[in-house]
């Protein structure tokens, strides 16, 4: 038999599979898309976030440069999921409509990044204005690539998680 309190309350799962596998994924597809966009100078591009014009081929950047670029991207790809797993603690439809909280994600990550990281990075390219074909583009880019990956994995280890609570509870009870 259980008590109110622990029917009612709901059963917690850790988040680190989520964030780990939402990050490497959104890190992966929007990766292999930049790449395809960019080529194999994407990471130079990142870096320059850092560095400014000195992440440059051209002005002597090497391997260590494109490995640093390629370590930001996916660090930003993990800290967006690590921001949408403990946000769906406090919001928990987040946990529970994946394609609702993809499409938020997806937003928050461009809002983020093009209205705030990018402004104060050192990049030696003007940001914005955006036209309303790139604005369109960027945001379906992220939604897909970013915003739904990282919510799909919340929503798979969540199931899973309140799944294995139930079976341990059953378990505890016979």
């Amino acid at each position: 038999m259980t008590s109110s309190h622990e029917s009612s309350s709901p059963v917690s799962f850790p988040l680190w599979p989520a964030i780990l596998a939402g990050g490497l994924a959104a890190g992966i597809l929007d990766g292999a898309s930049a790449f395809l966009t960019f080529g194999w100078r994407m990471p130079y591009g990142i870096a320059s976030g850092l560095l400014g014009a000195k992440a440059n081929p051209a002005a002597g950047a090497g391997a260590g440069v494109w490995a640093l670029g390629l370590a930001c991207h996916f660090l930003i790809a993990f800290a967006a999921a690590t921001i949408y797993c403990l946000a769906s603690r406090r919001w928990r439809f987040l946990k529970d409509y994946f394609l609702l909280g993809g499409v938020i994600c997806g937003i928050a990550v461009w809002l983020v990044m093009n209205l705030v990281v990018l402004p104060l990075s050192a990049v030696p390219f003007p940001v914005g204005p955006f036209s309303v074909q790139a604005l369109r583009l960027g945001l379906a880019y992220l939604v897909v690539l970013v915003g739904l990956p990282i919510s799909t994995s919340l929503w798979y280890f969540a199931r899973r998680g309140v799944a294995e609570g139930v079976r341990s509870s059953i378990q505890r009870s016979d």
